[in-house]
């Protein structure tokens, strides 16, 4: 019988490149080497990956959908610029999610979970110490994500992972500058001990506070940023 379509397993190993294409190029995105309104090239991409352009396309159109790319007719692919109003918006919400991810684990984490996160921890204060602002800033997306897990709701997990991702560039940010890093690693305690303390509203006005926090300081960031363009411009 003569084949009429592609075989199953021509499809898998499209799929698997496919998805190897988005991860890489989200890596990229989320670790800053692809800045914010930049153009992604097809064909570039292609050859960097040893892949043919049909993976490419593919994962730039699961990548449109994630939010971390646009995609503008007979222009091209490029990284997405977030406003800072969307932001504000996405920082917003977050702070309800881990308010409700705060309430959750105050009634549920166990010891083992403890741990894990008391790790997690650790290791920020490790990359602290080494002033690795880069290994702290994964470790902090790292602990958010495994508490948002461990609260065990996977819808509220997934919608929470794509606005992280959409804000990383935001986040990132957030941590520059001097002692930011400490003061970070400090809070991130200060939330373990509200999630052991037992009680759910002390531990989700923890979270609620941190991620507002988060907010605050993107506003000022974005404040700062705008008083320094006119100097840069005459300068």
């Amino acid at each position: 019988m003569t084949a009429t379509g592609p075989t199953t397993i021509t499809l898998l190993q499209t799929n698997s490149l496919t998805m190897a294409v988005q991860q890489e190029v989200e890596r990229a995105i989320l670790a800053g080497e692809y800045v914010p309104g930049s153009k992604l090239n097809e064909a570039a991409l292609a050859l960097k990956l040893g892949v043919s352009r049909g993976p490419v396309r593919e994962a730039f159109r699961m990548l449109d959908e994630a939010g971390l790319v646009r995609t503008e007719k007979n222009r091209g692919v490029f990284v997405r610029n977030i406003p800072i109003d969307e932001a504000i918006e996405i920082f917003e919400l977050r702070a309800t999610m881990e308010e409700l991810v705060g309430r959750r684990l105050a009634a549920s984490m166990t010891t083992q979970q403890q741990q894990e996160i008391e790790t997690l921890v650790h290791a920020m204060e490790d990359a602290v110490k080494a002033g690795d602002s880069h290994t702290y800033h994964l470790l902090n997306l790292q602990f958010h994500d495994r508490l948002v897990e461990m609260a065990g709701n996977r819808k509220l997990a997934t919608i929470y992972r794509k606005l992280v991702k959409e804000i990383s560039l935001f986040r990132r940010l957030n941590l520059a500058g001097q002692n930011v890093l400490p003061k970070s690693a400090h809070a991130h305690w200060a939330i373990l001990e509200a999630i052991k303390s037992g009680d759910p509203e002390i531990a989700g006005r923890t979270l609620y506070d941190h991620a507002m926090h988060s907010r605050d300081r993107t506003i000022e960031n974005d404040s700062l940023r705008r008083q320094a363009e006119p100097s840069a411009h005459t300068s």
